[in-house]
């Protein structure tokens, strides 16, 4: 029986990703460089810190990574604050009471940092919609690695079988099933495309999983 289902949050609560390619492609404006969306596509799901690290990898950038960090962040809250097509998911706060209406956990674990956390539900008032929000800034590790996941269902209080992970992006569920843990991937139109063929079952809609309670 299942008892938990934990989200990750851009690309499956909020829409987000829009403003994130806006704002990482003003990044690079600003950096003078070429980021393919091929290459750009692989950052999806994985923490500001480890993106940095990659990007630092891949091009002659002679900022730390502590300053390119800050730099992007300074980037991506500025275009986040003035976004006017920054969504919820289509019936995704519906989904949610309905879980909690039967009594199932609901928590939240997404590699973006607090601050962004903070930011996203202060606009959308989603305090009371999630027992637990856990953020990849507490680790060293980002997705695909599993460790946010294995944590998220210990707090959960149950086990593996227990519960499900929405995801959308391809590190997302790499650091689902990873963590062993049965994952669901939400596919949307607004992102770019990544590789959901990992998850065990892919939906366009949550009303598909209501089934599943």
């Amino acid at each position: 029986m299942l008892k938990a289902v934990i989200f990750d949050m851009d690309g499956v609560v909020i829409n987000s990703e829009p403003v994130s390619y806006r704002a990482d492609k003003e990044l690079f404006r600003q950096l003078e460089l070429d980021v393919p969306d091929a290459v750009y596509a692989s950052f999806v799901g994985t923490a500001p810190h480890n993106n940095m690290q990659k990007l630092k990898e891949l091009y002659d950038i002679s900022l730390t990574q502590a300053a390119l960090l800050d730099k992007r962040y300074k980037v991506y809250f500025d275009v986040f604050d003035k976004a006017t097509d920054l969504e919820l998911m289509p019936g995704v706060l519906e989904f949610i009471s309905e879980l909690r209406q039967k009594g199932i956990k609901v928590l939240l674990a997404t590699s973006a940092i607090k601050a962004k956390i903070e930011r996203v539900f202060k606009r959308f008032n989603l305090d009371s919609y999630f027992d637990a929000v856990i953020s990849g800034e507490d680790f060293e590790f980002s997705k695909p690695h599993p460790a946010i996941f294995l944590e998220a269902v210990n707090r959960t209080g149950y086990n593996k079988n227990e519960c499900i992970i929405i995801e959308d992006s391809t590190n997302g569920i790499a650091a689902a099933k990873a963590a062993g843990v049965y994952c669901v991937a939400y596919e949307s139109p607004h992102g770019l495309p990544q590789d959901t063929g990992a998850a065990d079952k892919i939906i366009t809609d949550f009303r598909e999983l209501i089934s599943m309670f």
